[in-house]
């Protein structure tokens, strides 16, 4: 029986050694930005598969979606979910278009300096071009497979909605692999992106509904 427990308590620490994350050092962190931007930097389109789950504090379980994200910079992002129903959102030429299942409804982000501070945050967050110390107060971590950057928003307007953003970097990539959103409240969005394509062409259409 020690012997059991011995085990169970050595591969226990051994699993929270792989998974806790340690403060970059200064070296590590300048040439883990240097690389990410020295990567997002020639990035025009961007498409990507994704899940996302959603964490509510009075619901026991996530609540999960899927769908494919296409985003063309500087200002284009379409979110298209397939999965559990058809719904897209999508942000061209400072406007906002939301389809749910064929109920269409757009928004003008032009003189709305909110919406457009949260478009800026969700391109930023999925090209990993969001280094920006004047916006965000930024602390850089790492564990045994990922680099991750946190971020919080200086903004009052973008507070109100997002407290933190997590950036989740796998191992040998310089784009996001995992985005987490959390809310004032502690509830949370976390977005994980699979078979990313980088500077194919995109249907322009494809933004316009």
């Amino acid at each position: 029986m020690k012997k059991i427990i011995f085990t169970a308590l050595v591969l226990g620490s051994t699993l929270f050694g792989y998974g806790q994350e340690k403060a970059m050092t200064t070296e590590e962190k300048n040439a883990f930005k240097k690389e990410v931007v020295s990567t997002t930097k020639d990035i025009e389109t961007l498409s990507t598969d994704f899940v996302q789950y959603k964490n509510m504090s009075f619901m026991s379980k996530e609540i999960e979606s899927k769908g494919q994200m296409q985003l063309s910079i500087p200002n284009k992002l379409l979110w298209k979910y397939t999965s559990p129903f058809a719904y897209s959102i999508s942000f061209s030429d400072h406007k906002i278009t939301i389809n749910d299942q064929g109920k269409k409804n757009k928004i003008d982000i032009g003189n709305n300096k909110k919406f457009a501070k949260i478009n800026a945050l969700i391109v930023g967050s999925i090209s990993g071009n969001m280094f920006d110390e004047k916006e965000f107060t930024i602390t850089y971590f790492k564990n045994k497979n990922r680099r991750i950057a946190k971020l919080v928003p200086l903004s009052k307007e973008i507070a109100q909605y997002i407290s933190e953003i997590v950036l989740y970097f796998d191992e040998g990539q310089n784009t996001v692999s995992e985005v987490k959103l959390i809310e004032p409240s502690a509830d949370y969005t976390r977005i994980v992106f699979s078979n990313k394509k980088v500077n194919i062409k995109l249907d322009e259409k494809a933004f316009i509904h």
